[in-house]
């Protein structure tokens, strides 16, 4: 082929890419694409492709894989790592094996450390090597975090993962890397807008690949792990056994009134993806806030149960197919329905109503600050004397945190609302919420923040 047409397909709330190559021949292949399929069906539509092949690099854990979904009903062949054991079918390959697309080809290298089965797929144009799948292991300026299989494995997969580098750096200079985590993703990216490079860019660039020794490799990618969503824990083993096909698409089944509050008396839980603003001003009461953005599914993930039913409330301009979407992908097949007809029903029917208030940067007025930011964020500059808990930690340490007149802040607003929105349900009062960030506060006080722990 005189050149290789290859579509990015980003996710910017998970903070992944998957990708789509034209094979030259009316078919494509696919690479890490998840369960909402939508933009793999609009690339591979406008440019007349059918989807012939469907590759995954690992077993992914922060989305169910569309793989599955796709040999089911596109017939589309499933390459990945023997080593996974997956059971549904597919071509299991081992390491150095390869698979003709027709003009193109791709070969497996054994890249553990991500995870044990993980490998990485090189795009070969006859005898010339184009590019390489990296998945999760060499990623734009990183690797991606090791310590997602278990405790007792993450010092043998760390190591692992410095060895699989060195195997990707041995590609000539010019072949394109293409990882599936990018920034944003909790399995570990640094921040920066690339999401692609080179072999040559990254044996120049990227640190881990200039730390010539395992042990400060090894300390050096753990130390640089931050938290990440416990839903994490569930995605891999159910991607292995093949994730549940849909026969339809996602939406929501529109509730009553009277069904919403008969189901929150049974155990469902409500998640109001308005946003936070509206939520300040009323909500139902014990109610979730998780504000509907890109990385709504990741927040779903981290403070909505997977075991309960789950009942959306949204505004009438918000995409009911985007919430239902955002949360298939990640295997929440929970959501029974959303409140029809919204705020407005609600309050209409009488029930009661909550709030919980915005605070202005500079109208703390000597209430107690709780930081629920990641600890990266945090040490990058805090009010002086906050309390710092991340809001992935808030439901299991609430009992640490005083109920007291308290202000809760993030960067912007919509993740302090979700921590408040926990805490409320938890029984705590008087909390408001800072309209703005740290560095808001800083400008409207002239005060400076606090760096370090």
């Amino acid at each position: 082929m005189a050149g290789v047409e290859l579509v990015p397909l980003v996710d910017e709330g998970l903070g992944n890419s998957a990708y789509l190559v034209d094979l030259g021949d009316g078919r494509a292949l696919v690479v890490d694409v998840s369960r909402d399929l939508r933009a793999v069906h609009e690339a591979a539509s406008k440019r007349g492709l059918t989807v012939a092949f469907a590759a995954d690099t690992h077993l992914h854990a922060d989305f169910l894989s569309g793989a599955h979904q796709l040999a089911a009903t596109a017939g589309a062949k499933v390459l990945a790592s023997a080593a996974g054991h997956r059971e549904f079918e597919h071509a299991g390959l081992h390491d150095g094996e390869e698979v003709d697309l027709g003009g193109l080809r791709v070969r497996a290298l054994l890249t553990p450390g991500h995870t044990h089965e993980h490998v990485a797929y090189l795009l070969l144009d006859g005898d010339r090597e184009v590019g390489v799948f990296t998945g999760g292991s060499l990623i734009v300026g990183s690797a991606a975090r090791t310590d997602l299989i278990s405790v007792e494995r993450t010092d043998e997969l760390t190591r692992a993962q410095y060895a699989s580098l060195r195997r990707l750096a041995g590609l000539p200079g010019d072949v394109q890397v293409w990882p599936t985590h990018g920034a944003g993703s909790f399995c570990s990216a640094p921040p920066g807008a690339e999401r692609t490079s080179t072999i040559a860019s990254e044996l120049a660039n990227n640190p881990l690949l200039q730390e010539c020794d395992e042990t400060a490799f090894v300390a050096n990618l753990l130390g640089s792990l931050g938290n990440y969503p416990p839903y994490f824990r569930r995605l891999g083993e159910i991607n292995r056994l093949g994730p549940p096909l849909l026969e339809s698409e996602p939406g929501l089944a529109p509730l009553s009134v009277d069904e919403v509050r008969l189901s929150l008396t049974d155990g469902a839980v409500l998640i109001d993806g308005r946003p936070f603003d509206r939520f300040a001003v009323a909500h139902v009461s014990r109610a979730i806030s998780i504000p509907l953005r890109p990385v709504f599914a990741s927040w779903l993930g981290w403070l909505a149960p997977a075991d309960r039913p789950l009942i959306i409330v949204r505004d009438p301009d918000q995409d009911p197919a985007e919430i239902a979407w955002q949360a298939a992908k990640i295997g929440y097949d929970n959501i029974i329905g959303e409140l029809d007809g919204g705020m407005a029903a609600w309050t209409a029917a009488g029930r009661d109503t909550a709030s919980i208030p915005l605070a202005g940067a500079g109208h703390i007025d000597g209430r107690r600050v709780l930081d629920i930011r990641q600890r990266s964020e945090y040490l990058d500059g805090h009010l002086p004397g906050a309390m710092h808990v991340e809001l992935g930690d808030i439901a299991h340490r609430e009992a640490e945190i005083p109920d007291e007149p308290l202000v809760v802040m993030c960067g912007h607003g919509e993740r302090a609302m979700g921590a408040a929105s926990l805490l409320a349900g938890a029984g705590h009062h008087d909390l408001v919420v800072l309209d703005g960030g740290p560095r808001d506060w800083a400008a409207a006080t002239g005060r400076h923040l606090d760096t370090g722990g």
